[in-house]
């Protein structure tokens, strides 16, 4: 929500920015530099760049909002002059239209274009075949970003960022919501040397998503094809976009998995009360034992059905100390076995809970006594 004490012009175009961007970009912090500090008209935005970030600082003028804004590059790119050598060149500052609500997001796309020509352009000029021989064998590949990362307290080294699949990923998902394009990405990450070895040693290497994507598929939980002596990435990446298009496939069919049991369990708990209708990670069922009424909370893993859900009991009749209503501890050591029918699985669920929810009464009840 950006703030009412921004000058109109540019609050529309940083809201504009905000809303409209193709990359997932935020603001970080935001101050006056004028005299009159009730208007805030500095920000830092957080970029994202080869899966890490970058901190621009958006200069405008309060007192003159028509002004083209000034942008500040971090420390670490003091060299980062993107429109030198191009002053007679039309560019999104020389086009610069304060009313016009897209300037600022063309202007910062535009920018991170040139950062990442820089970037590259930096990382050809390093002194390392093997850098050279791998660089050359992924060109083809396109959204590769790539950067040159070093300091004084650690050693020189180029990361690289590989998008993965050729596949549109938000489509995977019917009733998905994402409003940016998810994508998974190899890490890459090479030390910087000056000799070749006729057996280069493996890079580091991590699988990355899109945070959104984590609601429906975990990286974290996929296994890295192992790195052979002498491979280089465009032999690597073939067999890694082949384990990974299977897993993805294997996910789309889990969610309908997960849909069937939600089914299943109704007959059982009554109509749910919330459920997730596209991923169908959580639901929830109003339930009663006599005059006692509790939710109860079912989380179902992304691996189900061999991993079994996790349950929550939560009283609508007893409150803690700062009026929150009472939760059981989180509940997994039940029956299962992933063999068993989406059937067998609810009826075991409920019959469970049949007696747990006895024991979770006395539970409320002792906490109430407790809090007196």
């Amino acid at each position: 929500m950006v703030s009412d004490r921004i000058p109109p012009l540019i609050s529309t175009q940083l809201t504009h920015l905000l809303a409209h961007c193709p990359i997932s970009i935020k603001v970080e912090q935001m101050w006056s530099g004028c005299m009159n500090s009730s208007l805030l008209d500095h920000f830092t935005l957080v970029i994202p760049f080869c899966l890490e970030y970058v901190r621009w600082d958006i200069i405008y003028n309060a007192i003159y909002p028509l002004a083209k804004p000034d942008v500040i590059f971090g420390p670490e790119d003091e060299h980062f002059r993107p429109y030198r050598g191009t002053i007679d060149s039309k560019n999104a500052l020389t086009d610069w239209n304060s009313k016009d609500p897209t300037r600022l997001l063309t202007l910062v796309l535009e920018l991170r274009d040139l950062y990442r020509d820089y970037q590259k352009k930096r990382v050809a000029e390093v002194d390392d075949e093997r850098l050279k021989f791998e660089i050359s064998t992924m060109l083809s590949r396109e959204g590769i970003e790539m950067l040159m990362s070093s300091g004084l307290d650690k050693p020189e080294e180029v990361k690289f960022a590989v998008p993965l699949l050729d596949m549109d990923l938000n489509k995977m998902v019917l009733g998905s919501t994402w409003r940016h394009q998810q994508k998974i990405y190899l890490q890459v990450i090479y030390p910087v040397g000056r000799k070749y070895s006729t057996t280069p040693s493996a890079p580091r290497l991590k699988l990355v998503s899109s945070p959104e994507l984590k609601s429906w598929f975990s990286v974290e939980e996929s296994r890295l094809p192992a790195w052979l002596d002498g491979m280089c990435m465009a032999e690597y990446l073939p067999t890694l976009e082949e384990m990974l298009e299977n897993q993805i496939r294997e996910a789309v069919a889990l969610v309908e998995v997960r849909r069937k049991f939600i089914t299943a369990l109704a007959p059982h708990f009554g109509r749910p009360i919330e459920a997730d209708p596209v991923f169908c990670r959580k639901v929830s069922f109003l339930a009663s034992s006599g005059t006692f009424a509790f939710l109860v909370h079912i989380s179902i893993p992304l691996q189900f059905p061999k991993q079994q859900p996790v349950l929550v009991l939560q009283s609508s009749q007893h409150f803690n100390s700062h009026n929150v209503p009472i939760k059981s501890p989180i509940m997994n050591d039940y029956p299962w076995s992933p063999r068993w029918e989406t059937s067998v699985m609810a009826e075991r669920i409920f019959d469970f809970l049949v007696e747990e929810c006895l024991n979770f009464k006395r539970y409320c009840n002792e906490t109430m006594l407790q809090q007196r």
